[in-house]
């Protein structure tokens, strides 16, 4: 089952048409020591357009997976929500199956994170040998993970009559002057290894570089006066808008936690209206927050 990049759709949930600066105040400020993998689908359950949110969690005592969905269109949407805890005193079973009620209709959540893969970064999202797999009526509406195959012989679905799209994606990591994570960004179908390096101390003025698979896409100089800044860079022959505040690494009061925002944007805004531009339009909507915590 293949996964789409956010279209420019009417029926998009509000924040998809957000200016990142609005995306990035709709998370806390204060970032904790839990390190926090989200991620918002627009998918169609039984014709009705919904927002499913998945967020992995890990901190020192627990792991888990909460996925919440909730009807789009509906005002005062009531939220379903179903947490799977992946260790801990709660843990039961690394396979199982709950379900939960979403505007009168079953959805039923199967898992298998028995031969699950995690990363050495210490990130709390697999990134392979598992699944999480939403069913509705015999639908496949959304799948988490590459066991495809598996996910659909356990559920016996079908394929979802109209692919899930993704519209945002929510991370923070952990480091002091490196930080490493991956994102799809240009197709949707890739991930791109993002690099994030700093040079705060020394006799020289402080620097940052971010760089995507290996290579240096933007080099800020003098942090101390463009420590909020944004830059156009090409991605697979894609444009991607690079987003990025790091006023709390350098000016943080003692004793706190400072963290850097970046935000990673497919395509331009007005891509449309400059046709020397390449455009993915339909990845204009989606956004890529990351909060760099530091460490020190």
């Amino acid at each position: 089952m293949s996964l789409q990049m956010a279209p420019n759709l009417a029926l998009s949930r509000q924040t998809s048409m957000q200016q990142p600066s609005q995306l990035a105040k709709q998370n806390p400020s204060d970032i904790s020591a839990e390190s926090l993998v989200t991620y918002v689908y627009e998918a169609n359950i039984s014709g009705t357009l919904s927002e499913i949110t998945a967020t992995w969690s890990k901190n020192l005592t627990s792991h888990s997976l909460c996925i919440t969905v909730h009807n789009l269109l509906d005002k005062m949407p009531q939220k379903s929500t179903c947490k799977i805890e992946l260790q801990g005193r709660l843990f039961l079973s690394r396979k199982g199956l709950k379900s939960i009620d979403v505007d009168s209709k079953r959805v039923d959540i199967f898992w298998d994170f028995r031969s699950a893969k995690f990363p050495a970064t210490g990130s709390p999202e697999p990134h392979s040998d598992y699944y999480a797999a939403l069913v509705c009526n015999g639908e496949l509406v959304l799948l988490l993970g590459d066991n495809e195959d598996e996910a659909i012989r356990r559920t016996m679905s079908r394929p979802p009559l109209i692919e899930p799209t993704i519209l945002h994606k929510f991370e923070n990591v952990f480091g002091n002057d490196y930080f490493c994570t991956q994102a799809l960004l240009d197709d949707g179908m890739v991930k791109h290894e993002i690099e994030i390096e700093s040079s705060l101390s020394g006799p020289g003025d402080p620097e940052m570089w971010i760089k995507m698979d290996g290579r240096v896409l933007i080099r800020v100089l003098n942090l101390n006066w463009s420590f909020r800044g944004n830059e156009t860079v090409l991605v697979n022959n894609s444009t991607v808008q690079v987003f990025w505040d790091v006023h709390g690494w350098l000016f943080s009061g003692p004793g706190t936690r400072g963290h850097g925002l970046f935000i990673f944007k497919p395509g331009l805004l007005d891509c449309i209206a400059d046709c020397d531009l390449p455009c993915n339009a339909s990845a204009l909507n989606f956004c890529y927050v990351l909060y760099a915590c530091k460490m020190e």
